[in-house]
């Protein structure tokens, strides 16, 4: 993985100007192929899991007042999330590579968002098909007619409601939108708060604006989700705390320096 050796090269090339994908891009990609191909492999994974079948948790008549509210449009889509989450913080990483033509660091910071994205994500949908929680819009997945039936022995529900959406009303525990979300964007905070040298102890505080910011649509996102009664508070609170658990490594293992005073991408 990149870190101490990278920044060597950096500093032994110092007189070469710029580091451009032009001069340095090919050997950067050789270098770092088998951790492009472990991305390319967790994606896959994470593909296998999102269409793995949760498990089948009893849900009861009784259960069912805490789970009927009413079925509502996505605020934040799900295609939308990789954009949220990967696609705006590479943009910022491209738009600061055009202004300091640093390639390294444009490698660097990609690997370590899209890394970070997608061991959360595996995290997340592991835990989703384990736990199988409903939804809190599940009675109207399961009866979209609203006539309900359960069995006369258990007072389980029989449910006879469109599959996909059914099985998808089984995978709420935790939310992945606000885990995906945190993981990108809290990323992206720290990566912007060594740019500006945010945590230089100088006291400014438009700085520490433009940090919290994506941790502020971060959060946004989580909120939409139970507004739109897709999740319980439970399933966004837990999801923002996975996210938060593996950005922070991904950014010191690509190089990142959380700490001291100053967070920088070296």
């Amino acid at each position: 993985m990149p870190g101490g050796e990278d920044t060597q090269d950096r500093m032994r090339e110092v007189h070469l100007g710029s580091h451009t994908i032009q001069t340095h891009g090919a050997g950067l990609a050789r270098k770092h192929t088998y951790d492009w191909v472990v991305l390319v492999l967790l994606a896959v994974v994470v593909v296998v899991l999102h269409y793995t079948p949760p498990f089948t948790r009893f849900v009861g008549v009784d259960m069912m007042t805490d789970i009927r509210y009413p079925v509502r449009q996505s605020t934040v889509p799900a295609w939308s999330v990789p954009i949220i989450s990967i696609a705006c913080p590479v943009a910022v990483f491209v738009a600061l590579y055009i202004a300091r033509r640093d390639v390294y660091d444009l490698h660097h910071a990609t690997l370590g968002v899209i890394f970070a994205v997608l061991i959360t994500a595996a995290f997340t949908d592991v835990i989703k098909n384990a736990v199988g929680r409903p939804r809190p819009d599940f009675f109207w997945r399961c009866f979209p007619d609203g006539r309900q039936l359960y069995d006369q022995v258990t007072g389980a529900v029989i449910c006879h409601g469109e599959k996909s959406f059914l099985t998808d009303g089984r995978r709420s525990f935790p939310s992945g939108h606000t885990s995906w979300s945190f993981a990108g964007l809290g990323f992206l905070s720290l990566y912007l708060s060594g740019k500006i040298k945010a945590f230089d102890r100088r006291g400014h505080v438009a700085k520490l604006c433009i940090v919290i910011l994506p941790l502020l649509l971060a959060a946004l996102v989580g909120i939409s989700r139970v507004d739109n009664y897709r999740h319980h508070w439970e399933d966004v609170f837990v999801g923002g705390l996975i996210g938060s658990y593996f950005f922070p490594f991904s950014f010191q293992m690509h190089g990142g320096m959380l700490w001291p005073s100053v967070t920088t991408l070296n």
